[in-house]
């Protein structure tokens, strides 16, 4: 939970606000209480959406459709208004874990809880779909563990039965794996929907992963609509319980009433919500729940501010304490997610558009100066940017006048902008899907590449960032600790790091199960990505930081020795010795290594070195005029190696084969140069002027 911040309501309706639990693309969700301190969670419109009145309708009309379930089993509406032109909804705060979050610390649930977690989530699906409702969006997020049981929330995309279940074209509003086939096909909706998204939960509770799985979203769509789940980690004794559930046919799915019935759950089931570990943590939600909630918090008109008389004073740093780290967000805040960022940035991590289809650029020649794709663009970029990030169909690079800025790789024109975000801090791709970057006050921003639609954020502490992949962002906090931030926004750990990260921005890479850095001071460490726990520490390689290169199993390194090492354990395979030893803030020794096909490429000196995975020479070294400090790693590209060379030269691509004349483009003299290749096409950015240019 984070403080109210300048422009936040105090209060709202016999609501008194005291913090913001999350916010999205369209509202904010407050932490609240009234004067008796029963809590709440406040949803609200933001200000400039609120004269929207199709939006307004809309959303009083969630609401309306919440009202209508009764039921014990979900998060009750508490009250709904328009005060002072903006509507808001006040809905029960519930203080447990979701299942996910649950599922996650504590593995799968025991026969007895998952039996009791069938029950009464059918029971609760037939209390809504007695009301002509169908969800729409049973997932693992959506379920919440209280010491009453379960709890379903988010009826923010719940429709009458007769609705369509896409919202747009294209659009499918669940989690993919969870929503039934006829969800992802677009076809209408009924109860049964409801049932295989049941099932999958079911199936995720039991075996501690969900049944259908993908490398890419698409390819778990697939599976929901033409392939089986895999049950093969759900207990035999459970499994006669989810199968039916599956069905491709919505008729032959049981009714939610039969999978109750047929749950067998356990006598005096709330037993099992107050006792072990998960029931431990559930209790130490609700207590901190209630401290939140005391008199003397109620009273305070901000959380900084203690009572009179010298009453204990709830600022930030305690809330989140009482907390446990923001762990208090659930059945409203966490329920309330998707609709808070629906239209524009969907909360799910998951529910994100394919990768942005990019043709590559044809070859060039070989012969003479390559003439610009587009550019070059004066003016456009921060003259301290960071090297430009293709993503796809777009190319980003830290805008001048501050932000990061993405112009579309074919004809240079501008795509989006994020102002809010500090280029210094470094910008990652996630899964060529969504582009990372960290704001001023170090929370970790991301944005769909293509469009610059605004996703998940998380309150990371960002100083720098350094990888990323398709699940996981890797990061340096404000204080020097490493830090590996989830898809999903969560922080997934928090670590000292092996090695002191002050004097400058490590460079890192990230492969095979390891992250890789490099310290200003040129000394390398590498850490499991999965717990971010030492692997190993091999000191005195650079004399700055230079970026590593993976390839498979082996890292390389640059600097006093070109050095091939295991990434497991940091046992060196081979090493070259350079021309001249390198020197601080010079160009000699080795530079930063690039790996393409099996073969590595690194400056050693004023030469261009091709060698074999096990160290051979692979091609004849070229030469090149010089380098401009602090050294980059090659861009492998086409025919070529792309490198940049001295003020007097520009950027040069060199033929991998050894052989050939090398092919030069001219750039002016600029404080820096960097240079990044994809798809075909080199972008260079020569101080504040960005250029494309052809590779051959």
């Amino acid at each position: 939970m984070k403080p109210l911040g300048q422009g936040d309501p105090l209060r709202l309706g016999p609501y008194r606000l005291h913090g913001v639990l999350g916010e999205g693309g369209m509202g904010k969700v407050y932490f609240g209480a009234d004067a008796a301190g029963c809590p709440a969670a406040v949803k609200v419109l933001l200000p400039e959406l609120a004269h929207d009145a199709h939006l307004a309708d809309r959303f009083l009309r969630e609401a309306r459709t919440a009202r209508a379930v009764t039921s014990e089993g979900v998060a009750r509406v508490l009250a709904a208004e328009l005060e002072g032109g903006r509507p808001w909804i006040a809905t029960e705060f519930l203080a447990g874990p979701t299942l996910d979050d649950a599922v996650a610390r504590f593995g799968p649930l025991d026969d007895a809880a998952v039996r009791e977690l069938a029950r009464s989530l059918a029971r609760t699906l037939q209390d809504v779909h007695a009301t002509g409702l169908v969800h729409r969006d049973v997932k693992p997020p959506n379920v919440v563990l209280t010491s009453r049981g379960p709890r379903l929330i988010d009826f923010g995309i719940a429709r009458p039965e007769h609705g369509l279940t896409l919202t747009r074209t294209g659009q499918i509003p669940v989690t993919p794996g969870y929503g039934a086939p006829e969800q992802v096909l677009g076809q209408r909706v009924g109860p049964a929907a409801d049932v295989f998204s049941l099932g999958a939960v079911l199936a995720f509770a039991a075996a501690g992963r969900p049944p259908y799985t993908g490398a890419e979203i698409t390819a778990v769509l697939y599976e929901v609509v033409h392939g089986e789940p895999d049950l093969a980690a759900v207990p035999e004794a459970l499994r006669y319980l989810v199968t039916p559930c599956f069905a491709k046919d919505p008729a032959a799915r049981p009714l939610p009433a039969q999978v109750a019935e047929a749950a067998a759950a356990p006598r005096q089931p709330e037993r099992l919500w107050r006792s072990g570990a998960l029931g431990d943590e559930i209790r130490q939600r609700e207590v901190a729940a209630r401290r939140l909630t005391e008199r003397s918090v109620a009273a305070s008109p901000t959380l900084g501010a203690g009572p009179a008389g010298g009453g204990p004073r709830f600022t930030r740093r305690r809330l989140l304490a009482a907390a446990g780290g923001g762990a208090l967000l659930a059945a409203a805040g966490g329920g309330t997610a998707w609709w808070l960022s629906r239209g524009e940035a969907p909360a799910d991590p998951f529910d994100l558009p394919p990768p942005a289809a990019v043709r590559a650029a044809p070859l060039g020649s070989a012969v003479g100066s390559p003439s610009p794709l587009w550019g070059p663009l004066q003016d456009v970029a921060d003259a301290g940017s960071p090297a430009p990030l293709p993503v796809r169909d777009v190319v980003v690079f830290a805008a001048a006048g501050g932000g990061i800025a993405a112009r579309q790789v074919t004809d240079g024109r501008e795509r989006w902008r994020a102002r809010e975000a500090k280029a210094a801090a470094g910008y990652l791709s996630i899964g060529d899907r969504l582009v990372a970057a960290a704001d001023a006050k170090g929370t970790l921003r991301t944005w769909v590449a293509a469009t610059g639609s605004p996703r998940w954020t998380a309150d990371a502490q960002a100083a720098a960032l350094l990888a990323a992949d398709a699940s996981a962002v890797y990061l340096v906090t404000t204080d020097g600790r490493l830090r590996c931030v989830g898809t999903d926004g969560t922080v997934r750990w928090t670590r000292q790091p092996p090695l002191a990260l002050s004097g400058g921005r490590p460079a890192a890479a990230l492969g095979a199960g390891h992250l890789v850095l490099c310290t200003a001071q040129g000394d390398v460490a590498a850490v499991r990505a999965r717990d971010g726990a030492r692997a190993w520490v091999r000191k005195g390689q650079a004399d700055g930081a230079l970026r590593p290169a993976i390839d498979r199993e082996t890292v390389y390194l640059g600097g006093r020795t070109l050095a091939a090492v295991r990434i497991t354990d940091g046992h060196q395979l081979w090493s070259r010795n350079p021309a001249r030893p390198p020197r601080r803030g010079g160009t000699d020794g080795w530079g930063p290594p690039a790996v393409a096909d099996e073969v590595v490429y690194a400056l050693d000196c004023a030469a261009l070195q091709s060698l074999h995975s096990d160290g051979s020479q692979a091609a004849y070294p070229v030469m090149i005029a010089g380098v401009v400090p602090p050294w980059q790693p090659p861009a492998v590209q086409g025919h070529g190696v792309w490198i940049v060379e001295s003020e007097e030269t520009g950027v040069s691509g060199l033929p991998r084969s050894g052989q050939g004349d090398p092919q030069t483009y001219a750039l002016t003299t600029a404080p820096s140069r960097t240079l990044a290749a994809a798809a075909n096409r080199l972008f260079v950015l020569n101080g504040t002027t960005l250029v494309a240019l052809p590779v051959y």
